[in-house]
């Protein structure tokens, strides 16, 4: 979906909070959420992704793709002031 696509329709895209978002998608007849988030307004970045089993996105895999995101820019942090 997301190499045929230079824009994703809204209905797949949904604000989880603090800048997460969620890719919903369905594959063989299963539903997965992938979490992402923007870097400077055009990169997308993918976290972790699971099968929905139940109607609301377990909390567990909030706090999990959250982490990442603060490792990912911890680590670009350090990346940025190492080459300054």
């Amino acid at each position: 979906m997301l190499e045929n696509n230079d824009r994703m329709p809204v209905k797949f895209i949904k604000y989880i909070r603090d800048g997460l978002y969620e890719l919903r998608m369905e594959y063989g007849g299963n539903i997965y959420r992938v979490f992402f988030i923007f870097d400077n307004h055009c990169i997308v970045v993918l976290f972790n992704g699971f099968q929905k089993k139940a109607q609301k996105t377990p909390k567990n895999e909030i706090n999990k793709a959250l982490k990442i995101k603060e490792i990912y820019y911890a680590n670009k942090q350090s990346h940025d002031n190492q080459y300054k």
